[in-house]
């Protein structure tokens, strides 16, 4: 029985309740400084998928093809994490791997919690509901034998889910959801366009409601004009079905407009990971800044200024055997020795900023004792140095090209009949002589316009004297 408001132990009762207060406040706090692992949908540690190579009779394993080779990050829930980098690093392989497409060689993948990294068929069969993935092909994507309401309920049957109204209702609600007629229910992939088949792709991935959708190249096989239709079409899902993304591109323009956070890859690994402010505004890892100059501005107030252009010094190196080290020494212009020898870690230099270098951009250098550059790095450098002289020295060719383009328009004005004259041949010259004189008549007197030769003088006036004389 609770005690009375003016009893003895009333002063007991609200100090004990003014303490219990003040530790459910500590408590909140303290949830809401320190990260909550309740907040984190997906989380990959040291993730690797090796593509073995066999030859011979009995197919004995040669090497691998490190596609992915230990890289680690997390995805919130409902945001969107970019995954961006140069063709051959392992973007679309690691969509793959985390969504168990594809059987990973190391590492660990927890999805809400849970450990799915070597999960079998049975036990993954739950969890497509919440993990799906749109293909980088619109057209290789969809069965073209099947019509488009099979393909976008080809989910519900697999799992077993029969949707409130019925199969059909259901997919012509999400056609409509994602720009389609319901009337397309009846067709064949065949019969649309790239977007379009994006879409239908879009609707048969969001047909369980998933958590999470992993994008592989969703715009890169679409016009430009299509392409603005649907980001700005998955934009509006994730607001009003709550989706996490993992969006894999190469357009950077197209990553920075719908990423919350980016992560850079190259040769397999994770080189940088900040949100799309900082990555954008002040890159830290050589190979972002690259990157990054290689973005045109689209304002024609910056036309003929002069712009940082960064060219990377040859190829990608080969995944079978990437380079020791850092795996980007063999490109960049601030390589020394312990690139050359020790692999980078991927460590928080600045709140929510990753990066792997020993010599990062816009920051104290890691590795303040090592100055030597390696050969490879002076030729790079010597490479971007004559590249900006040599659009420098573009851009003021072109300026004058320019300027002299109108003095010699005016003085081709000035010059006119003179300058035409002049460069006639003789020929040409000997028949205007003869068409003045066949205006004037046969017996006139006519003076050539330009000296001709002596023969070529004579004669013609002679044939002309002795045609009437002739008839």
């Amino acid at each position: 029985m609770p005690p009375l408001a003016g009893g003895p132990h009333a002063d007991l009762d609200r100090r004990d309740c003014a303490e219990a207060v003040s530790e459910t406040k500590k408590t909140d706090a303290d949830v809401t400084t320190a990260p909550d692992e309740r907040d984190i949908l997906l989380r990959v540690e040291g993730l690797q998928k090796h593509f073995p190579i066999r030859k011979g009779v009995l197919q004995r394993q040669v090497g691998a093809v490190k596609a992915v080779d230990g890289i680690d990050f997390e995805v919130r829930k409902g945001e969107t994490l970019g995954v961006v980098g140069e063709s051959g690093c392992g973007k679309s392989t690691m969509g793959r791997v985390i969504t168990r497409l594809q059987e990973p060689t190391g590492g660990s993948i927890h999805f809400e919690g849970q450990d799915i990294t070597r999960l079998n068929a049975a036990g993954m069969r739950p969890l497509r509901r919440d993990i799906q993935m749109i293909f980088q092909d619109p057209y290789g994507s969809l069965n073209p034998r099947h019509t488009i309401g099979g393909i976008v309920s080809a989910p519900f049957r697999l799992q077993g889910v029969e949707p409130e109204g019925g199969v059909k209702r259901e997919v012509q609600r999400l056609l409509e959801l994602v720009g389609l007629s319901p009337e397309h229910y009846n067709r064949y992939p065949h019969e649309f366009s790239g977007g379009q088949r994006q879409r239908i792709g879009i609707a048969r991935a969001l047909a369980l409601k998933p958590k999470l959708v992993v994008a592989d190249e969703p715009v890169s096989a679409l016009d430009v004009s299509i392409q603005a239709q649907v980001v700005n079409l998955m934009d509006d899902l994730q607001e009003e079905l709550g989706l996490t993304y993992v969006i894999i591109a190469h357009d950077l323009s197209v990553v920075r407009h719908v990423s919350d956070r980016i992560a850079v890859m190259y040769l397999g690994k994770i080189v940088e990971l900040a949100d799309r402010t900082s990555l954008y505004e002040a890159p830290m890892h050589p190979y972002t800044k690259a990157l990054m100059s290689a973005v045109p501005v689209p304002d024609p107030k910056r036309r003929g200024a002069k712009s940082e252009r960064i060219l990377l010094r040859g190829d990608v190196p080969s995944p079978i055997s990437p380079p020791s080290g850092c795996r980007f020494h063999t490109r960049c212009w601030k390589a020394t020795e312990i690139c050359k020898t020790t692999e980078p870690q991927l460590v928080e230099l600045r709140p929510g900023q990753r990066v792997a270098c020993h010599h990062p951009e816009n920051f104290a250098d890691q590795a303040p004792q090592d100055t030597v550059l390696l050969s490879v790095a002076k030729e790079a450098a010597e490479l971007v140095a004559e590249e900006v002289r040599a659009e420098s020295a573009k851009t003021s060719a072109a300026v004058a090209a320019v300027a002299a383009g109108s003095a010699e328009e005016t003085g081709a004005e000035a010059a006119g009949k003179t300058a035409d004259t002049a460069e006639k041949p003789e020929a040409e010259v000997a028949a205007d002589v003869e068409a003045t004189g066949a205006k004037t008549g046969p017996g006139a007197k006519t003076a050539p316009a330009a000296p001709l030769k002596t023969g070529e003088a004579t004669t013609e006036p002679e044939t002309e004297r002795q045609d009437p004389t002739d008839k």
